[in-house]
């Protein structure tokens, strides 16, 4: 038997350093920048969203041990791109400009890049 092959998607509406807004979930309505993006599985870690407490044991760094807080990935299908003109969050096109396919806001029409 062959392991399911995970094929990565040619194109996403999330790039990193995009501003975008949580959709979906316990941090609806919530905004920040995209500071990773995982292509395989879909998700991006948000700049103040989705927020974890990780518990690390003592070590050099922590010699009584801590509780880390820090983001968790939200999945691609939570977020949605805001939109640089009105501040709202936008769905997203593409469009050939000057001979470069670019992104653009389909609420104003916007191009994004």
């Amino acid at each position: 038997m062959s392991k399911k092959q995970i094929s990565s998607p040619k194109k996403l509406h999330i790039k990193k350093g995009d501003t975008v807004k949580v959709i979906a979930g316990d941090d609806k309505g919530k905004q920040g920048r995209v500071l990773f993006v995982e292509r395989k599985k879909y998700r991006a870690i948000v700049e103040g969203v989705n927020i974890v407490h990780k518990h690390t044991r003592p070590n050099a760094t922590y010699p009584n041990g801590a509780i880390e807080k820090k983001e968790a990935p939200v999945h691609l299908s939570n977020l949605m791109l805001v939109d640089p003109k009105s501040n709202e969050a936008s769905r997203i096109g593409r469009k050939v400009v000057d001979g470069k396919i670019k992104r653009y806001a389909k609420k104003s029409g916007e191009v994004i890049d």
